[in-house]
């Protein structure tokens, strides 16, 4: 069985089910299923070879969705390009997986300038071009393609680790995929009620959740237009349920004018990721939203789901600190610097074996070799379990901040500055100091209309953490530097306070 598969017995299933609601119309599971077959065998016959690589570079929309899942279904390799990248990021990741079939949508034809690889077009009004809904056309009444391809064959290779150098491109096997869709329908729940606001890019965390939604007969919801306005429109008149979102993201939705609960009639889970949510944030969102919270702990190495919280967890206010306990298949745990699997209460490195866990980064051997040792994903990611199995993320391994020989955890600054009632979002980070090795410094985006003074917040933080972990200062911006996804780039945040101190 192939994660495809879980697709197919649902279009089998609920033929007449909405797969697909678009703003313009919805899309059966039986349409959607010959659709995705048709797109599968023209893939297979613009290339026969199994395991070839498809770039799809696009925006969130059904004939999106159409093109991953016909990837999916012959047998090749799914690679996301995100069409808010730059073009020579995208070429980076295209000449490194020598693609030989691009799918582009045509507002994002000034993005890709690969031309070795066949093109085949979303949208778009040149009637000679080879587009989706040609191939659609054409291959109608094609059979099903059919491949044989062992668990740790690739099913996806999704690039990270930033936009200088050699990208790396993390394979992700079929076993992870077939793990992730097993375990987002156990902890959240899913069934054929749920209507999934498609809020965050197919290309990252939304992917995850395509077959896991499918599987149990439930509907993908494409918004009409993007932004926290659009998201807020398409729960209040669309019947959306379940949506996975950036804390940005959710913290922009109780922000807008006039928002309150009742413009999520239907809401049953709320899951953020991509960012940590400081417990004061918890509160908030929870006052605003009520119990349907929900987060999981992952990377692009082990995707999506390696612990999660549930709206249950988030009941004891102890947990809100949290990212939850182990889910199914997969072994997490602490590790000191000599490979010693640490006890509860203990800090040291977070690393895992599971199915979730990739078969390495593509055409990096010595960057697999350090990062899966003895059959544990070392995730870079500082952490410990309390004695009930709850997993706290204290930072990543690089990000830990070393003043004066003690070590600061950015995160835990963060929790508190974000207590204050100004403070919207924030940034803690390490600069180099002549006298204390590191200096603690913090960027801060004030709530609208709010504001601080530095030293108001210094000496905030001071009452509840001490004099160590303090910020020696604080760097003010009317809006942090973001991903495409929301989450803040905390090395922008870092390089515009160096060039501020010079």
């Amino acid at each position: 069985m192939y994660p495809i598969d879980f697709f197919w017995r649902a279009a089998q299933r609920w033929p007449q089910r909405i797969a697909i609601d678009t703003p313009e119309r919805g899309i059966s599971y039986q349409e959607l299923a010959s659709r995705v077959r048709a797109v599968a065998a023209a893939f297979t016959q613009l290339d026969p070879a199994p395991q070839s690589r498809v770039g799809i570079c696009a925006t969130n929309s059904a004939d999106h969705i159409v093109a991953l899942l016909a990837v999916l279904a012959c047998g090749k390799v799914w690679v996301p390009l995100n069409p808010k990248s730059t073009p020579p990021e995208i070429r980076r990741i295209t000449d490194t997986i020598e693609a030989s079939i691009l799918v582009v949508e045509s507002d994002c034809a000034s993005l890709v300038s690969d031309e070795t690889a066949q093109r085949v077009w979303i949208g778009g009004n040149d009637a000679q071009a080879m587009t989706l809904e040609s191939l659609c056309q054409r291959h109608a009444q094609a059979p099903m393609p059919h491949f044989e391809l062992p668990d740790d064959a690739t099913q996806a290779i999704k690039f990270t680790g930033g936009t200088t150098g050699t990208p790396k491109g993390v394979m992700q096997p079929y076993r992870a995929w077939m793990a992730n869709i097993v375990n987002q329908i156990q902890a959240w729940e899913l069934d054929a009620h749920d209507r999934y606001v498609m809020a965050a890019p197919i290309t990252h965390g939304t992917s995850t959740y395509i077959l896991p939604i499918l599987a149990q007969g439930g509907c993908h919801v494409i918004m009409d237009g993007t932004g926290a306005q659009a998201v807020q429109a398409t729960f209040k008149h669309r019947g959306g349920t379940v949506c996975f979102m950036p804390p940005t993201l959710v913290y922009m939705l109780m922000g807008l004018p006039g928002a309150s609960r009742d413009d999520f009639p239907q809401l049953k889970r709320l899951i953020y990721g991509g960012a940590p949510m400081p417990p004061e944030k918890v509160r908030e969102v929870r006052a605003f939203f009520g119990p349907v919270l929900g987060t999981t702990y992952g990377q692009t190495e082990a995707p999506q789901i390696l612990t999660v919280m549930r709206s249950d967890d988030f009941e004891e206010e102890c947990n809100w600190a949290a990212v939850g306990r182990t889910t199914w298949f997969s072994d997490v745990a602490v590790m000191s610097p000599e490979g010693r699997i640490l006890d509860a209460g203990e800090v040291g490195e977070v690393v895992a074996r599971s199915p979730l866990v990739m078969t390495g980064y593509w055409r990096l051997p010595e960057k697999t070799a350090e990062t899966l040792v003895d059959g544990w994903l070392h995730t870079g990611d500082r952490g410990m379990f309390d004695e009930r199995g709850y997993l706290y993320l204290k930072d990543r391994l690089k990000d830990m901040v070393i003043t004066g020989g003690f070590n600061v955890y950015p995160i835990e600054v963060e929790n508190a500055l974000a207590q204050h009632p100004a403070v919207h979002e924030c940034a803690v980070f390490g600069i180099p100091d002549d006298k204390w090795g590191e200096s603690v410094q913090a960027a801060v985006q004030f709530r609208t209309g709010q504001s601080a003074t530095e030293t108001e917040l210094v000496s905030f933080v001071r009452e509840r953490l001490g004099p160590v972990q303090t910020p020696k200062r604080i760097h003010f911006h009317k809006d942090l530097p973001r991903s495409p996804v929301g989450k803040v780039l905390k090395t922008a945040v870092r390089e515009m306070a160096l060039a501020h101190n010079e």
